[in-house]
């Protein structure tokens, strides 16, 4: 599979959709990392485990997948000299936490899904770590009783940190200094206990500064008299932190002892996780398991679009052993497109293990390529045409085909002159056929159509048209090609019997006789009547002596040059018209004016015609003098 293949047929977009059941950072990404398989036998296995996780889901809809984020970091950060912090240890105790709750989860599933039940046999229960993880670990912050050691540090810590308080407010208390406190308070400035004083009376206080208001009228100092205290307070949280530090160290290593059966957990949660996102989305679009194989028939019964839902029309066709080749035609806007997309998106899907939007019945055949081309490749950096960009396109499906290819081409042959086109696309067709490929084509030439009816393998089929509402119904007819409509619409639509016939002859080098509809006969006695009326009453203002009577904006055709012009105003007193040709104002007589376009049909009522007739510097000056008065601004209207 390649990429263009990918988005041709919008598969990112069904990756997407999936992507947005997964509960965890991780499951989203192995989604988004989700490509097809060619093996049948791990394909099956796919399918078979999204089933049973759809049957989970009818009985519990939530699953307990949570509890990964932050797991990936955890394990990265494993056997590299350092001790994991607090909240990485609180992150792997609630992981822990979830894998339990799985275990539970899982108990009583086994009858209908025993496959996808059996997996959480995989993650081994680790009580002991988790144990010791939330005794030494409480509140986002290691608790005083993970040793005792740091239980007796930290009671010293509150008895200094007491100590220092009572001190400090002593201090503040004192006649000493109460001329000099610029207000009673006590606050902390870097971890240490410190009192405002009035700038004046720096002098006055032994001690360090550690602080300055904003204003700069207040200091932050640290008296003498509390300094010894502050001392012994920070080598007691030092030795705080070295015990912290040795807790952290002493359940490192615990948790780097279950290495192996932590990722081991991490791994599984997250295939459930992925697994269970792809069931969800199975089950919003009405997925079926369907049948696989190889080289046997390819079957679709009732299939849909998954990106079309409900307004898609059901799609059903079947390809035998021996057929190895649909072509369909059609008119434009019938669906053909739609159809072949269709089939490559599902064969995707099923290779992925996915359900797809069809009928229990159906069976697809597995293929290690699909190689796509549709719709207008062009590419404008390398300046290729629509046509060469296409055939570069075909030439590398030419060389990568074999007997495991689905080949998905649209308007094959299009976009050059109708012969050769057509003699290229049956080529095309006739080796890829050789090369065992799997083909679906859609096509406008009748060659081609007759083509699959006179070569084994080729099956023919066409997009329904319903001839009486003149639209199509999106329905593929396996057995027959398309006969072209547009005799029949024209006949429809009140053209004359007689011109339908001499353009069936023209076509076809065959006589046909074509009858109009009693329903759509008013419809010809109209078009007789109007080129009547035509024919003997004179058009308003365009009789030989009178001046025909332009618009601005008008869209005219230039004689006997056959450019065409946009009319800038006029006439004058000799029937001359400014008109704008290719960017350019000239004056030409109304002799050799014809209308085009009127006016009316291309532009609104308020459509402002200087973004055609003026220059952008002349838009923005005018916009400016619309505002005000300006000296210096001249507009200059020369034509």
């Amino acid at each position: 599979m390649n990429q263009h293949t990918f988005h041709m047929l919008e598969f990112q977009q069904i990756k997407d959709d999936i992507a947005a059941f997964a509960l965890t950072k991780e499951g989203k990404e192995k989604i988004h990392n989700l490509a097809p398989s060619g093996n049948v036998k791990q394909i099956e296995a796919w399918l078979e485990e999204v089933s049973e996780a759809v049957e989970i889901l009818k009985i519990s809809a939530s699953v307990p997948v949570h509890g990964l984020d932050g797991m990936t970091t955890i394990l990265g950060n494993m056997n590299k000299g350092a001790a994991l912090k607090v909240e990485q240890l609180s992150k792997l105790y609630d992981f822990l936490d979830c894998c339990g709750k799985m275990r539970r989860y899982m108990k009583d599933k086994a009858y209908y899904a025993p496959k996808v039940s059996s997996y959480v046999e995989i993650i081994d229960d680790l009580p002991e770590l988790a144990a010791e993880i939330i005794r030494c670990v409480r509140n986002g912050r290691v608790d005083d009783y993970a040793t005792k050691e740091l239980l007796k540090v930290r009671k010293q810590v509150a008895i200094q940190e007491e100590r220092l308080k009572e001190k400090t407010m002593q201090l503040i208390r004192s006649n000493k200094y109460k001329t000099y406190l610029q207000e009673n308070v006590v606050s902390q400035r870097n971890g240490r206990y410190v009192i405002p004083i009035k700038k004046e009376y720096r002098t006055k206080i032994r001690g360090a500064v550690l602080d300055t208001s904003a204003s700069g009228s207040t200091l932050f100092i640290e008296p003498e008299e509390i300094a010894t205290f502050q001392d012994q307070l920070t080598w007691l949280l030092s030795d705080e932190e070295v015990e912290v530090q040795r807790v952290l160290s002493y359940l490192t290593g615990l948790v780097e002892q279950k290495e192996q059966q932590i990722r081991l957990a991490v791994e599984t949660m997250i295939e459930y996780d992925f697994l269970f996102a792809k069931a969800k989305y199975c089950r919003t679009i009405n997925g079926s398991k369907v049948k696989i194989n190889q080289f046997e028939e390819m079957k679709l019964i009732q299939a849909r679009h998954p990106l079309l839902g409900n307004k898609g029309v059901p799609l059903s066709f079947t390809m035998g052993k021996e057929e190895k080749a649909l072509v369909i035609t059609g008119p434009n806007t019938g669906g053909k497109t739609v159809t072949i997309k269709t089939v490559g998106l599902l064969t995707l899907m099923v290779q992925c293990g996915l359900h797809i939007p069809a009928a229990e019945e159906s069976n697809l055949r597995i293929f290690d390529r699909i190689l796509v081309d549709i719709g207008d490749g062009q590419s404008i950096s390398e300046n290729l045409s629509t046509f060469s960009s296409r055939i570069v396109n075909i030439i590398e499906i030419l060389k990568e085909t074999n007997n495991r290819t689905l080949a998905l081409l649209d308007e094959l042959g299009s976009g050059t002159d109708p012969g050769e086109g057509m003699g290229l696309a049956t080529a095309i067709m006739e080796t890829l056929y050789q090369k065992g490929a799997t083909l679906l084509a859609t096509t406008h030439y009748s060659e081609i159509k007759e083509f699959a009816e006179e070569h084994p393998g080729f099956l023919k089929g066409s997009m329904e048209f319903d001839i009486r509402t003149l639209s199509p119904t999106y329905r593929l007819l396996i057995g027959r090609g398309g006969e072209s409509q547009a005799f029949a619409i024209s006949l429809r639509l009140g053209m004359h019997p007689a011109i339908v016939e001499r353009a069936h002859y023209i076509t076809y080098k065959e006589e046909k006789h074509y009858q109009i509809q009693e329903s759509d006969r008013w419809k010809l006695k109209e078009l007789e009547k109007q080129v009547i009326i035509n024919k003997y009453q004179e058009r308003p203002n365009q009789s030989k002596n009178e001046i025909p009577h332009y618009r601005q904006g008008d869209n005219v055709k230039i004689s006997p040059s056959k450019e065409y012009g946009i009319i800038y105003k006029g006439p004058d007193q000799f029937g001359n018209y400014i008109v704008q040709v290719k960017g350019e104002k000239i004056s030409l007589n109304h002799k050799r004016l014809t209308l085009y376009i009127a006016a009316d049909e291309l532009y609104p009522d308020d459509y402002d015609f200087d973004i055609i007739f003026q220059s952008k510097e002349n838009r923005k000056k005018s916009k400016l003098l619309s505002k005000e008065h300006q000296e210096n601004i001249t507009i200059d209207y020369s034509e």
